[in-house]
Formats: C-alpha cells, sequence, structure tokens
C-alpha cells in the first residue's frame, strides 16, 4: 500500500518543545503565562453555583460566541460594543481567521521580530511581503521613531505586534501607543496588536485597548496568560463588524462555535476578571523581585534587561555569546531539565538563538526552586567548574 501524501511542514519550534519536554519536567519556569487555577478556585472567585451550571442547556452557540461571553469581554476591553467581539477557541484561532479573512497575496505587512509564531506564519503562508520590525527598534516605552516610518510606508496593509512582547516582556508606554497609532493611521494601514498579557504591566500602567482609539484595528486577548485558565480554551478579537462576519465562511467549515458550558465558565471569569488577575499579578510581581535580586547575583553568567510587562523574559547565557543557531541552546535547555528536571524553552523558538524564554508567574515556592536549580546548573558549566575543566581536558 502506497504511503499517506500529507504535507510535510515542521510544527513550531515552541509548540513542539513543550510537547516533547514538558511532561518530564518537575519546575517549569519557562511559561508565558501565570499558573492555572483549579476549577474550585474559580468557582469560588467567580462565585460561580453549582446551579449556574445545572441551568446550561447543551445547544449549539453562534459563530461569534454567546451574547453574555460577548457581552462580557465588550465591557471590559471595547466600551461595550459587543457587535465588534468574535469569541474563539483561544487566540490561536482569533488570528487565524481574522489573517485569513483580512490578508491577500503580495500585501506588504510589517511583522514585530521574535513574535509568536502564528502572527508571522499565516501573512508568509498567505504570500504576503513580510518586513521585520527589529526587536531593539522599541527603546524606553517607544518604537525608533525613524524605524516607524520607514517601515510603515503608504503601502502598507498591516502592522503586527505584540505588547507585551512575549519572550522580551518589552512594552510601550502611553506615548509610544500615541506615536504608533499616529503613524499607522496616517497611512491607512490596519493595526495588528496581540495583547495577551495586556493586563499585567511594571513600568507603565496597563495600556488600553488600541481598538477603542484606531477603528482599523484587530485585538486578541487571551484567559490563556494573565488569567490563569489556559485550559479554557477561549480567546477573542476585537475588530469591526465587517471583519468579524468575514471570518465566518472559514469558522463555518471549521470550529463552528464554542460550548455554551465553556462560554458561561468564560463569562463568569470575566465578570470577575479583577480578582483573577490580580492575585497573579501580585505572585508575579514577588517573583521579578526574586528573579531581579537572582539575576544581579548571577552577572557573569547572564544577562538581561528586566521586562516592562508580562510574567516572562529573555534571559542571555553568557557562555551561548556566539552562538549562531539553535543547537547549542537547545542542548543547553535539554540538559537543565536531564539534571534538574527544570524547563526553560530555548531561545531558537524566537529567533534569540543566545537566550533562553523564563516565565516568572508559577508559584512562589516552585519558581524559586527553579531558579536555583538553574543556579546550580549554570556554576557546574561555568569556566573553572569541574564539569568545565573536565570538558577542556
Amino acid at each position: 500500500m502506497a504511503p499517506l501524501r500529507t504535507r510535510q511542514e515542521d510544527p513550531p519550534i515552541l509548540e513542539e518543545w513543550y510537547r516533547r519536554h514538558l511532561p518530564a519536567c518537575r519546575f517549569d519556569i519557562s511559561s508565558s503565562g501565570v499558573h492555572p487555577y483549579s476549577f474550585a478556585e474559580v468557582r469560588e472567585a467567580c462565585a460561580l453555583r453549582v446551579e449556574d451550571l445545572d441551568g446550561i442547556v447543551m445547544d449549539d452557540s453562534v459563530s461569534e460566541g454567546g451574547a453574555g461571553i460577548r457581552q462580557a469581554i465588550a465591557d471590559r476591553y471595547c466600551a461595550g460594543d459587543a457587535d465588534r467581539v468574535l469569541v474563539t477557541h483561544g487566540s490561536s484561532e482569533a488570528i487565524a481567521l481574522t489573517l485569513d479573512a483580512l490578508l491577500r497575496p503580495g500585501d506588504r505587512v510589517v511583522v514585530q521580530e521574535s513574535i509568536y509564531h502564528s502572527l508571522g506564519y499565516f501573512p508568509r503562508e498567505t504570500g504576503c511581503r513580510t518586513v521585520p520590525l527589529p526587536a531593539d527598534s522599541v527603546r524606553e516605552g517607544e518604537i525608533d521613531p525613524d524605524t516607524l516610518a520607514r517601515l510603515v510606508t503608504p503601502d502598507t496593509t498591516a502592522v503586527i505586534v505584540n505588547f507585551p512582547h512575549n519572550p522580551s516582556g518589552r512594552t510601550l508606554s502611553p506615548r509610544g501607543l500615541d506615536a504608533l497609532l499616529a503613524r499607522v493611521e496616517a497611512v491607512g494601514a490596519v493595526l495588528v496588536w496581540d495583547g495577551a498579557t495586556a493586563e499585567i504591566a511594571h513600568r507603565w500602567e496597563p495600556l488600553p485597548d488600541p481598538a477603542t482609539r484606531y477603528e482599523r484595528t484587530v485585538t486578541y486577548g487571551t484567559f490563556s496568560k494573565t488569567f490563569g485558565l489556559p485550559g479554557l480554551r477561549v480567546g477573542w478579537a476585537v475588530t469591526s463588524p465587517e471583519l468579524l462576519r468575514a471570518t465566518f465562511p472559514l469558522r463555518d467549515r471549521t470550529t463552528l462555535f464554542l460550548s455554551p458550558l465553556v462560554e458561561l465558565i468564560a463569562e463568569h471569569a470575566m465578570r470577575h476578571a479583577d480578582r483573577l488577575i490580580g492575585r497573579r499579578a501580585a505572585e508575579a510581581r514577588r517573583n521579578l523581585a526574586h528573579l531581579t535580586d537572582w539575576a544581579a547575583r548571577h552577572g557573569e553568567l547572564v544577562d538581561w534587561t528586566p521586562p516592562e510587562g508580562g510574567v516572562c523574559c529573555l534571559l542571555g547565557i553568557r557562555e551561548l555569546a556566539h552562538a549562531q543557531d539553535g543547537t547549542a541552546v537547545e542542548e543547553f535547555c535539554r540538559d537543565l531539565l536531564a539534571a534538574h528536571k527544570t524547563l526553560l524553552v530555548p531561545g531558537s523558538a524566537f529567533d534569540a538563538p543566545r537566550s533562553v524564554r523564563l516565565g516568572f508567574g508559577g508559584p512562589e515556592a516552585d519558581f524559586r526552586a527553579g531558579l536555583e536549580h538553574l543556579s546550580q546548573f549554570l556554576a557546574q558549566r561555568a569556566p573553572g567548574s569541574g564539569r568545565a575543566g573536565a570538558q577542556s581536558a
């Protein structure tokens, strides 16, 4: 029998890394989100009663999402206008649906470097002319004005960015957001804004949803990162009703809609967002303070720029300073996992082969233990250690 003819394509490094290595870890200090709540904790925090669940009729929902969850999202993020809200299976589906409807072959699209893989994948697969927005052009809360003017030109269809940025934690100040919006609006481009971790900020106040200020905006949100509900698999897009309706042909042929059970839980979670996010944000800030002290003590082995938002950062590994591809950093992370059951994501998942993604949104005790294991591992590999000496011999 002839083998199946399947499409040959490598999966994203990030997802493949977790698929292979997450089961083997004890201390996960790699995640870009806060640690998840149990359902009992969600029911307590969100005043969700057993009677509420028992009242659900296990019927179909609708393509744009149920009225309750759409209104809850709209009330928090877009001035109550539920007609602009699309509820999806995670923000990944929102990205796929909206970019499929928005982009055409040959479109000029500016894409921020080291961005979440889906945000760059769909423009490339569509046949767009993608132009990178350099990672180092974001400094002190602003995109370099000359770079912004040079890249965002009148023939630009869309500008795709993620703030706070995963994995670096860089973000924009209110002034930086003003400048970006002014430039995108001046050329008439669409701003595609991934705000997955927008609710947790460290240097400036959390930014408002840009869709409330510029009509030609698509913003993405998710319960996975700052809400502590990744297993709920609910995300959303805020966009124009026109673009929202343009997603229906693909969605109606694929996932159709969410479960009414999931939508009810998501609605309650959104209505109690301050409580869910607040608890985890406070813990993440304590972890960040500990990480800041840790990085200062290990300055001969690592380097970093403190994150301005979100719950992850890029941690530079000095022994990888001359790495040109992902081979060395992936070996580093595999060795750490094998020796200490501690998980990091190699920077090769983000075109940063000299760094690792380190997440500080986990439980405090586990986070501190994971950092201690990383300290031991780095010390064993440092010049002058027994391991380094054995290698040089």
